[in-house]
């Protein structure tokens, strides 16, 4: 409590000492009482709405100390007598709040768990991963007896399309009497989302905060020099009001006239305190400019052509692919030695520098280390030496150098490092560790590292404002903006924070003005029903009951709220139609009759085109799937032009993309999206026995059989014996064409023949027409989307039932649906790929292996390649993992099928990336020789084998199984947890 204000009357004085006395005797008092320092209003309101006995919904800026909150309930829980979770994303937060909350109860009051770690598991306060609560309900552990709270960290990860739908499922399934406390980042829908919570939850106070305790500021780095990137002075917060006051006044500047006179230092003057830096502008002109002289006046060919790869403005992180664009102007840019060195002169380490790469993490690290950077006294190096061999001493000598030890202990004696999921859990721990204490600078790190974990600096930099998502290079939003900055500034150290991004050339610095100052972050929920889910909530609950609790999820919640919008347009359209029937009426018949006779011919015309290139996919894909190794044809044209060789056949897809060798030495793999039309073999050539693709002399010996077979295929003419080619015009005569133009040909007809064909004002009336047939139609499809978001989330678990139906995991009888012995061992199987593994199970492929064969079998059920890699199927390490492979595609390709037939979504197809490397590992092999040859970085490597892990506990506990791979499992679970892996167990 604050000291009490020296010009209150005595009557002020005895109101205020009588209200902190009776706060000092509730759990809040308490539990203030023993903080170091005052809690901030929200913090306070939200803590009194638990001792009320509500849940809470806590949104607030990263850093702001939404964390107390859970703290708080934590302290209720223990005064109690009952439990708590603390549950979160990750397992790295999970091991530091697992760290926290012992230092502050005990050990022998916490406990953690994270699926392949367990620590005092029935401690009155448990940290986990949300995963981990969610299979506890599922199963009806013991463990949930007692639970009075559970905190769920970082709860806008719901939003994640991979992982989200757990959030809900416990906040669905947790016991109502269970007092939940949902902390988020800031987002924009707070209110909606905590008006579900109130509706699945009982009462939820929803507490929003958008202050940071530490202000916050914006600069540019333009070379080595920090500019701010507002022509004013002003705080993140009030630039964050300026920006609302902006945008709302844009939309209704009357109903925003009296708001704006009231806040004076946001809303007198919005337009002007988020107003660039003119510096900013007029370095941006600049280099307008000389890109505009590079491209018309006398920059030669060479740097025209240099301008035509790199783009221009008006993004505010350049060009989209990823690279710079535009012209870079003398000293603009700085190097990343530079850049820390500069934030060092100014007093603004330790800092965080986000870099959208691994590669360009570690490449960071590097290149400091190389110009000699040294950020440490003797006194901290001697402090950082002792922490790595404290961490290292039991790493197996031989590790060492394939982990990047010596590099990654260089590195951080200077005091710089590298934080990204590639690097050994441990590795990661001990950054983390010395970067809190101060010991380490400079971390350069990828974007996990904002997501939760708790490394706060003094300032950020931001090199580049896109990213890869896994698929195209996007700019980041504004929400990712504001979480990456968010870390800037260290709560009761620095008195203010700095957000820096790095000029580049290409960067619009009002598109980042405008960026920096919004805040925007919607919470959209990414549920869907899975199989494990649907399956554990049939048996729980009976299938009817199921139905109504998923229509209970979020996801249906924000469904039906903007079906009330769509309705509103229904009518707003339904009114317009009226008119324009009026507007097209015709005295010599029924124009409306005749407008659908027009639009009945267009649609026909548009259908017969589409089934022609519908034919030509078809017999594209057909002609792939019967091509032969040997075979030799012709790519007419695109990228894969020229002649290829076939070396292996893909028989498992439903779109065949057979691998094959090209003119150029290159391995590829073609599609249908490669080809203008069917594929026909020109020729044939012997694929010799002991090819080996990965050989160049292979590859070119391979290339020059093709090239004279070739010749000789054209010298023989295209009328040569088996030489027959179906020209592009026979898709004109496919099965159905001809229907399809005796349907227009009688549409025409009829068009002819109708009374308003012969009017004079038939156009006048057409256009009526279209316009009614335009809105008729955009209205319909707006009628479909209101039917289609009306129980959806329920719609697609019924056609996730009927899966289950087809593959014997539910039955129904009498009208009563039971889970089966087949639907028992779904229930105890998580992941992406729960009903494949289910299914292999069943098809008998773990029956014939052995424990290291197994861990291997395991990995296809469970890796997942970030990007597809072109390029031949390895051969599997034995003949028993080769058959046992084989059964896992038989069954994902007819489960694909069946996905297909039931429009759900396709499991992903299993992936061969990590059999070696398990399999290797599992034999006893070095680590140096098992990422040997490989991309996997050491840290995924471990990641991946402890999920590996964690599906063999699973399969070990699936009722049924059969005793001999119980033992199996078991046995490559011991085999497969060794050395980095197991030294590795709470760090990851």
């Amino acid at each position: 409590m604050s000291s009490v204000p020296e010009n209150l009357s005595p009557a002020e004085r005895y109101a205020l000492d009588a209200e902190r006395r009776a706060f000092s005797k509730t759990e809040l008092g308490a539990f203030a009482a023993e903080l170091p320092f005052p809690l901030d209003p929200f913090q306070r309101d939200a803590c009194r709405a638990l001792e009320a006995g509500r849940g809470v919904l806590v949104a607030a800026p990263t850093g702001a100390g939404k964390t107390v909150v859970g703290e708080f309930a934590v302290h209720l829980a223990l005064r109690k007598g009952l439990k708590a979770f603390y549950t979160t994303p990750i397992k790295a937060l999970s091991n530091q709040k697992y760290a926290e909350l012992s230092e502050a109860y005990g050990t022998d009051r916490v406990g953690l768990l994270t699926g392949d770690v367990t620590v005092n598991g029935e401690a009155p306060v448990v940290v986990m991963t949300t995963e981990v609560l969610r299979n506890m309900l599922y199963a009806g552990s013991s463990t949930l007896d007692g639970l009075g709270y559970v905190v769920m960290d970082e709860v806008h990860y719901l939003a994640d399309r991979f992982r989200g739908a757990v959030w809900e499922e416990v906040i669905i399934h947790l016991p109502r009497e269970v007092r939940i406390v949902s902390l988020s980042a800031t987002v924009s829908n707070a209110e909606e989302f905590g008006a579900w919570l109130d509706t699945v939850r009982g009462e939820t106070e929803i507490v929003v905060s958008e202050h940071r305790p530490v202000p916050l500021w914006q600069h540019v780095m333009v070379g080595r020099r920090l500019v701010d990137l507002f022509a004013t002075r002003q705080s993140f917060d009030d630039l964050a009001d300026a920006h609302d006051h902006v945008g709302d006044a844009g939309e209704d500047a009357e109903a925003q006239e009296a708001p704006a006179r009231a806040t004076r230092s946001a809303a007198e003057h919005p337009r002007e305190l988020t107003a660039v830096n003119p510096e900013l502008v007029e370095i941006s002109r600049r280099e307008s400019q000389a890109v505009h002289g590079t491209r018309f006046g006398h920059g030669g060919r060479g740097r025209r052509r240099d301008d035509r790869q790199h783009g221009g403005r008006g993004r505010p992180g350049g060009r989209p692919g990823g690279s710079d664009g535009g012209v870079q102007l003398a000293g603009t840019r700085a190097s990343r030695p530079q850049m820390i060195q500069s934030l060092e002169r100014q007093g603004l380490l330790p800092a965080i520098d986000f870099i959208f790469s691994r590669m360009g993490c570690d490449a960071a690290v590097q290149q400091c280390v190389d110009a000699g950077l040294d950020l440490t006294t003797p006194e901290e190096r001697a402090a950082i030496s002792a922490a790595i061999d404290e961490a290292a001493k039991d790493l197996p000598p031989t590790d060492l150098a394939v982990l990047g030890f010596w590099s990654w202990r260089d590195g951080l004696l200077r005091g710089i490092a590298a934080h990204h999921a590639g690097l050994l859990p441990t590795f990661k721990e001990v950054v983390e560790k010395l970067f809190a204490a101060g010991l380490v600078k400079a971390v350069f790190a990828t974007e996990t590292l904002a997501l939760g974990v708790n490394m706060p600096a003094r300032s950020v930099l931001i090199e580049k404002l896109e990213k890869f998502n896994g698929e195209a290079h996007v700019d980041i939003t504004s929400g990712e903006y504001t979480q990456l900055t968010g870390r800037a500034g260290r709560r009761g150290i620095d008195v203010e924070g700095h957000a820096v991004v790095q000029w580049r050339p290409g960067l619009d610095p009002t598109a980042l003005a405008g960026l920096a100052s919004r805040r925007t972050y919607p919470l959209n929920s990414s549920f869907r029903p899975t199989y494990n889910m649907s399956i554990n909530l049939v048996a729980q609950f009976g299938r009817k009951r199921a139905r109504d609790i998923l229509e209970s999820s979020f996801a249906q919640f924000q469904a039906d709220r903007s079906v009330v919008g769509l309705a509103r347009q229904v009518r707003e359209r339904e009114e317009s139609l009226a008119g324009y029937e009026k507007a097209m009426k015709c005295h010599l018949g029924d124009f409306a009759e005749y407008a659908r006779l027009r639009d009945e011919l267009s649609a026909a015309e548009k259908y017969a085109s589409r089934e022609a290139g519908r034919m030509r996919r078809s017999m594209t894909v057909d002609s792939l799937a019967r091509l032969l190794p040997g075979d030799v044809v012709e790519i007419a044209e695109g990228r894969l032009s020229g002649s290829a060789v076939v070396l292996a056949v893909d028989t498992n897809a439903r779109e065949p993309r057979p691998h094959v060798l090209t003119f150029d030495h290159n391995l590829r793999r073609i599609g249908y999206q490669d080809l203008e039309g069917p594929v026909e073999p020109i020729a044939r050539i012997r694929i010799p026995k002991h090819f080996d693709p990965k050989r160049p002399k292979d590859r070119r010996d391979l290339a020059a059989s093709m090239r004279h077979a070739v010749d000789r295929s054209r010298s023989e003419g295209p009328d040569a014996p088996g030489r027959k080619r179906r020209a592009r015009r026979d898709f004109a005569f496919a099965a159905g064409y001809e229907d399809s133009e005796r349907r227009i040909t009688e549409l025409r007809r009829q068009l002819r023949a109708h009374p308003c064909h012969g009017c004079a004002e038939r156009e006048d009336h057409a256009r009526w027409g279209e316009r009614w047939s335009k809105l008729r139609h955009e209205t319909d499809r707006i009628v479909e989307q209101i039917q289609g978001r009306t129980n959806t989330i329920a719609k697609t678990f019924d056609r996730v039932c009927e899966v289950l139906e087809f593959y014997g995991c539910l039955d129904t009888a009498d009208g009563d649906v039971r889970v089966t012995d087949r639907g028992q061992q779904l229930r105890r199987i998580y992941g992406d790929k729960d009903l494949l593994t289910a299914l292999a199970l069943r098809a008998g492929a773990f029956d014939d292996v052995d424990e290291a064969e197994l861990a291997a079998l395991a990995s296809v059920l469970v890796y997942q390649a970030k990007r597809e890699e072109p390029g031949l199927p390895p051969k599997m390490p034995s003949i028993s993992l080769d058959v046992a492979v084989d059964a896992i595609l038989r069954e994902w390709a007819a489960l694909e099928g069946v996905e297909e037939q039931h429009r759900l979504p396709r499991t992903a197809e299993p992936d061969f990336g990590l059999v070696w490397p398990v399999y290797k590992w599992a034999r006893g092999r070095e680590l140096q020789n098992v990422l040997s040859g490989t991309e996997l970085a050491a840290g995924d490597f471990v990641r991946w084998v402890k999920q590996v892990i964690d599906l063999l506990d699973q399969l070990a506990d699936v009722p049924g199984v059969e005793p001999r791979v119980r033992r199996l499992c078991h046995a490559a679970i011991d085999a497969i947890k060794r050395g980095v892996v197991a030294y590795s167990g709470v760090a990851d």
